[in-house]
């Protein structure tokens, strides 16, 4: 993939000189640099930076030109005073929509070309337009030709990561109830698994935006966010209950089934994440639920024998915490299974198949 990005990127950066130098452009480097830039790892990606500087484009050389156009800045000291007038609000509005941070920019440059050429604030800026759009019509051209790569497919990618970094901190957090697990422990689980879900929801986003631009006949990716969010928010609870081991008659009973339990989810996990790369079915739930209904007998029968009834406040919150938490994975897997499903039954996209 990140060949692919590079060899894209060459290929618009070339050919958008040949199409500015072709187009007798003032100054081809623009549309060189816009061609690079809106070339993304994502037609999605493409779209959306595309978009963004084409707009920043044309709303900063509109403000830029009509500021010219309206103080003359025939010395130095009136070019300050215009460039303050004309970056200040700019810059401002870029703060506040980050996506917009080439207005600023593309105001300085309407503004000073004229100093070092011939053209005036109004040709500057017409200039500037035709050259970000060249580039940008460029790239994007690039973008969807040559090896154009679907973020459906990087979701997938993304997805199967989050997927085995769950299982991992799953099998760590259920040997913390036997043991324990410090702070620093249960944070490096919690914020990898975290950092999983933020490029998720990155790559997501572009996946709905070629969605959106009929680009892509994939399924909604909302689903499988969610799932694998709510998954996310169950390892939190169990989180919570592995910073400190079991009391030691509960320890001895279900340690064991626990593990059993958190063995058959991981593996469920990383089944989960082949089958969603290979447009498999989804894998099977019985040996999970298998796990589950022995741990769910085991408990049963250490409350017959009345060994919960001892127990702090505390200890009996972690007991029942617990069992919550794997009631809810359970719930969750099945929705994960669904959307495995619904994700294995799509036919790949011309862009995804490469």
């Amino acid at each position: 993939m990140q060949i692919a990005l590079g060899l894209r990127v060459t290929i618009a950066a070339i050919l958008a000189l040949v199409a500015a130098q072709a187009a007798n452009l003032p100054l081809p480097l623009w549309a060189v640099l816009t061609a690079m830039i809106v070339t993304q790892m994502s037609v999605g990606r493409s779209l959306k930076a595309t978009g963004d500087y084409l707009v920043g484009t044309i709303g900063g050389a509109l403000y830029g030109g009509l500021v010219g156009i309206l103080i003359p800045h025939t010395t130095e000291t009136a070019l300050l005073l215009v460039l303050m007038v004309a970056v200040a609000p700019l810059a401002l509005f870029a703060a506040v929509r980050p996506n917009m941070n080439v207005m600023p920019i593309t105001a300085i440059i309407v503004l000073l070309v004229p100093t070092f050429t011939q053209v005036g604030p109004f040709g500057s800026a017409i200039n500037r337009v035709l050259e970000v759009a060249l580039g940008a019509v460029v790239g994007l051209l690039v973008s969807f030709i040559v090896l154009p790569s679907s973020a459906h497919r990087q979701v997938r990618e993304a997805a199967a990561r989050a997927l085995e970094r769950m299982a991992r901190a799953l099998t760590e957090l259920v040997v913390g109830l036997g043991r324990g697990l410090s702070d620093d422990d249960l944070h490096r689980l919690q914020d990898g698994i975290g950092q999983a879900l933020v490029e998720i929801n990155t790559v997501g986003a572009e996946a709905e935006r070629e969605r959106t631009a009929r680009l892509s006949s994939q399924p909604d990716t909302g689903p499988l966010r969610r799932t694998l969010l709510r998954l996310r928010h169950d390892l939190v609870i169990v989180g919570r209950v592995a910073g400190r081991r079991l009391p030691e008659p509960l320890q001895t009973r279900l340690t064991a089934r626990v593990s059993d339990v958190a063995v058959a989810a991981a593996a469920l996990f990383r089944s989960s994440g082949s089958a969603l790369l290979l447009r498999a079915g989804p894998p099977s739930i019985g040996p999970f639920e298998a796990a589950l209904k022995a741990y769910e007998a085991e408990v049963a029968a250490v409350r017959q024998e009345g060994l919960t009834r001892v127990l702090p406040g505390d200890a009996a919150e972690r007991f029942f915490a617990v069992g919550f938490a794997l009631e809810q994975i359970h719930r969750n897997l099945i929705d994960l299974q669904r959307v495995v499903s619904e994700w294995g039954t799509e036919p790949p996209d011309v862009q995804e198949g490469q």
